[in-house]
């Protein structure tokens, strides 16, 4: 046997459908389409239509909804703030707010602001300047002796 005398089995491969070729053809004239209407013609999208009974996505009820004055934050645990000191990535000496962490690439952007959150353990002592924080966050890096401080959130631009 030589690769150019592989075939397939006989029976294998159907030949493609010509479809609107001709009565004879056994699909032509309506090209397997049916009648006439809108799914005769090209472009028809009728998702989600069960013949007039009422859809799915109408028959259960709507839930929850999505707050867009909810502020998003950059997270950062404890234990990577911890980690990336001992790397030499962070000062502990230093202020450490949003920029100096981006730098330091625990965070990739600020966002709405940084918020601490305690899962890990901090040994050093560090200063803290953050939107928001965890209470268990807090005393952790006060009992390293440390310092948080919480900036108030930016105020929302619509008032009524």
């Amino acid at each position: 046997m030589k690769l150019n005398e592989i075939r397939d089995n006989p029976g294998a491969r159907r030949p493609k459908m010509r479809i609107s070729r001709g009565i004879g053809s056994g699909k032509g004239k309506t090209g397997g389409r049916g009648g006439k209407g809108q799914t005769a013609r090209t472009g028809v999208s009728i998702n989600g239509f069960e013949g007039g009974q009422m859809p799915l996505y109408r028959r259960l009820p709507k839930r929850g909804f999505n707050n867009i004055f909810a502020l998003k934050f950059a997270e950062v645990n404890l234990g990577r703030l911890q980690e990336a000191i001992e790397a030499g990535k962070l000062d502990s000496k230093h202020l450490i707010n949003g920029e100096v962490l981006v730098k330091a690439g625990l965070v990739r952007r600020v966002r709405d602001g940084i918020r601490l959150l305690g899962k890990g353990d901090l040994k050093t002592k560090v200063s803290l300047e953050v939107m928001g924080a965890t209470k268990s966050a807090i005393a952790a890096v006060e009992k390293a002796g440390g310092s948080v401080k919480i900036l108030a959130p930016k105020p929302s631009t619509e008032q009524k």
